[in-house]
């Protein structure tokens, strides 16, 4: 059978001719597919630069190119092909390589391969493979080539030689840039210069001053070269520590010989062109608004009225109208709120809630997590967090809210400094200044969840603005919950339970959770008797849990 274009199939785009060798080779076999339907090898060939073999290799793979893994095996038997006799056509996906019409992973002698989704747009959009040109492109854009060349790196999409080459082919051609002309004036030799360019891209795109080997050993695939590099970093001997491109983090205080960033020096001779380098990359750390999920909440008559005021205050119109009344009193603009409340009283949902009312996106911390047990680490953290933060309200047009959730650790009552633990309570005395610090300064929106307040200090009270104690929910409020949690309960039951059991918000999702799932297992409601059981459960819990940490979790 004989495949010609017709004259109605001169309209017929790559796709179409692709798609042609495809039925022609899976009818034919690879050997003899070549003499037939010569027009759309023509075409593809001319279309994207490569011979008739390669031609039948990259439309298989065009066929399967909805997965990322494709291995070579599906090729041979797509074009009936033995797997012995598809290694004679391995020099042939090589070149489709080096094209980079496809892309080859090699990860523990397992060889599989994708093509790049901008192979397919380029093809579908342009008729033809248009190669990315990255001659002489911005800053910013030799940057976000960085940051895929060292992906694909890391996804072994290229090999360390490979990385190499398009690294120094990619400086060559953008001498125009000052990071071009200065990395290459340093000399380094190649291994060295990789490596630097790898702690440009982690500090230029990902801010990233806590870099440890696990972050850049996955640039070598000799094992025996990335533990001697570990090894040399480890002791300070490396060329790029010993000529101050790299220094280890924490500097000024204990230093932590596991951690490295790029110097100062570096940064400013390397990184000062990059634009808005230096300033946080807020966006990774926010939760968007309109990603929160609406939930009906239950509150004691006082703290409805208290949150549905905040919720007023805080809609854009009346907030922006505050902050111009304070700012032209000279009084401070920030607004710092306190949600104080027992575990479980819906302390946090309120914060999401608020935002996703009054459209504004959160940046969640838990303070929990700027512990350190690196004398200097925390102060540094917290630092972080408000020059974050404000880059965020900088660059938004409705500042997000900071929610410390749980900050019990750092608004209590500030140490009286002895002997035994100095250190720890000058560090935390120290992180609790900074805070103060910050909220005197504050220009947006913080709230605060805490399980305790009776020993909060007398500083911090002062700098919240707004203070809503958050009660366990009244009988009838446990009621709503019941129902809003367990609709298809009995109003009678929920009345009950609500009479008997003296549980919060928190707790009753609990147990409506475990009969939820009781429910996918067992194919029945709840009766009676087991919500009972898992109410008395949950008291228990509660109270086991108190002994043991002093407090619970909201």
């Amino acid at each position: 059978m004989n495949f010609f274009i017709s004259k109605d199939s001169r309209d017929m785009c790559i796709l179409d001719h692709i798609e042609k060798i495809v039925e022609i080779s899976q009818e034919h076999g690879i050997d003899k597919c070549l003499d037939e339907g010569k027009s759309h090898f023509d075409y593809v060939n001319r279309k994207l630069g490569i011979n008739p073999i390669q031609a039948v290799l990259f439309s298989h793979f065009m066929e399967k190119s909805d997965d990322n893994h494709i291995q070579i095996s599906e090729i041979a038997s797509s074009i009936k092909c033995s797997k012995v006799r598809i290694l004679k056509y391995a020099n042939e996906c090589d070149e489709l390589e080096k094209k980079k019409l496809i892309r080859c992973s090699r990860d523990d002698n397992n060889i599989s391969y994708r093509v790049p989704h901008k192979v397919m747009d380029s093809i579908r959009k342009f008729n033809e493979w248009r190669p990315e040109d990255n001659t002489n492109i911005s800053i910013d854009q030799f940057f976000i080539v960085l940051e895929r060349l060292f992906e694909e790196r890391g996804n072994n999409e290229l090999t360390f030689e490979s990385l190499q080459s398009e690294l120094l082919d990619l400086i060559q051609i953008n001498m125009h840039l000052l990071f071009c002309k200065k990395i290459m004036s340093y000399k380094l030799n190649t291994e060295d210069l990789v490596l630097l360019i790898c702690f440009c891209h982690l500090s230029g795109n990902n801010n990233d001053d806590n870099i440890g080997t696990h972050d850049f050993e996955f640039i070598y695939e000799d094992k025996r070269i990335s533990n001697n590099i570990k090894r040399r970093f480890g002791d300070g001997n490396h060329n790029l520590i010993k000529s101050k491109f790299i220094e280890y983090t924490n500097s000024n205080g204990f230093v932590n010989s596991d951690s490295w960033k790029l110097s100062d020096m570096a940064k400013k001779e390397l990184l000062s062109e990059l634009s808005g380098f230096g300033k946080k990359n807020y966006k990774k750390d926010l939760v968007l608004f309109d990603s929160i999920k609406a939930k009906k909440m239950f509150y004691n008559e006082k703290e409805s009225g208290d949150i549905q005021k905040l919720i007023s205050l805080l809609q854009e119109e009346n907030y922006r109208k505050i902050q111009d009344r304070l700012g032209g009193k000279g009084m401070r603009k920030g607004f710092a709120c306190l949600f104080s409340g027992g575990p479980g009283t819906g302390k946090t949902e309120t914060a999401y809630q608020i935002a996703r009312e009054t459209k504004r996106n959160i940046m969640m911390i838990d303070i929990a997590e700027t512990k350190s047990m690196w004398y200097g680490e925390s102060e540094k953290k917290i630092k972080e967090i408000f020059d974050t933060y404000r880059s965020a309200v900088e660059n938004s047009e409705i500042a997000p809210i900071l929610l410390f959730n749980e900050a019990d650790a750092v608004i209590g009552k500030r140490k009286i400094v002895g002997d035994s633990n100095h250190s720890i309570d000058q560090t935390e005395n120290t992180i609790q200044n900074i805070i103060l610090q910050e909220m005197e300064n504050l220009c947006g929106i913080l709230i605060a969840t805490t399980n305790l307040t009776q020993n909060m200090d007398g500083a911090f009270e002062r700098r919240f603005l707004y203070k809503i104690n958050f009660e366990r929910p009244s009988a009838e409020s446990r009621k709503g919950i019941w129902n809003a949690m367990l609709p298809d309960l009995p109003v009678s039951c929920a009345a009950e339970l609500s009479g008997k059991f003296d549980l919060s918000g928190g707790q009753i999702e609990n147990i409506a959770r475990k009969t939820e799932v009781d429910a996918i297992i067992s194919g029945n409601a709840p009766s009676p008797e087991t919500l009972t059981k898992y109410c008395k459960d949950e008291i228990q819990g509660s109270m086991t849990a108190s002994k043991r940490i002093g407090f619970g979790s909201d």
